[in-house]
């Protein structure tokens, strides 16, 4: 009888301790999200008009943009976004030409990063945007003021956001471009 009494104890401890094994794996989430931004700003601008607000890009800007098609060609993009400017729009021209999607043009002044998180959920998505613009967009993408605007002179930088469920990560990354002038 007492090794009766002992099984059963047994039997029932093994039951509560698979109860709360079962339990646990009811919390884990059943589907990974993965969203991955990819954020640069505008190639070299033609700087030869002071007064022009919406320059094209320099033989060597058109360079750097065929330049970060290259690097992003084997990263399968679902969107490409530009604001509404001359220097962006062709920046972003040659990822969009070589992957065939169009650009979707955004406003970062009137910019709902929350919407946007939600709009580009389980995509893989490039943002062609300014100085300023890029870093503040980085900002508010990952929760907190880390970067500062770009020197006007930095072409070459490229922000990677990962968001994995809820952790968010964030790279930055420089390339060089030696593009003709």
């Amino acid at each position: 009888m007492k090794q009766l009494k002992t099984v059963l104890a047994i039997f029932i401890l093994l039951g509560f301790s698979s109860c709360k094994d079962e339990q646990k794996i009811e919390n884990v989430p059943n589907e990974v999200s993965v969203s991955t931004f990819y954020f640069i700003r505008h190639a070299e601008k033609d700087r030869t008009d002071l007064d022009n607000v919406d320059p094209e890009l320099t033989q060597k800007g058109l360079g750097r943009a065929m330049h970060w098609a290259e690097i992003l060609k084997d990263i399968e993009l679902d969107a490409i976004y530009s604001t509404d400017y001359l220097r962006t729009s062709m920046t972003a021209a040659a990822t969009s030409v070589k992957k065939d999607i169009n650009v979707q043009y955004y406003d970062p002044r009137a910019m709902d990063v929350e919407q946007f998180k939600i709009d580009n959920l389980n995509k893989s998505v490039l943002v062609v945007g300014h100085s300023n613009t890029t870093p503040d967009f980085v900002n508010k993408m990952i929760g907190e003021e880390k970067y500062a605007s770009l020197d006007d002179t930095n072409n070459g930088t490229l922000f990677i956001v990962q968001m994995i469920n809820e952790t968010i990560t964030v790279q930055q990354l420089y390339f060089n471009c030696n593009c003709p002038e």
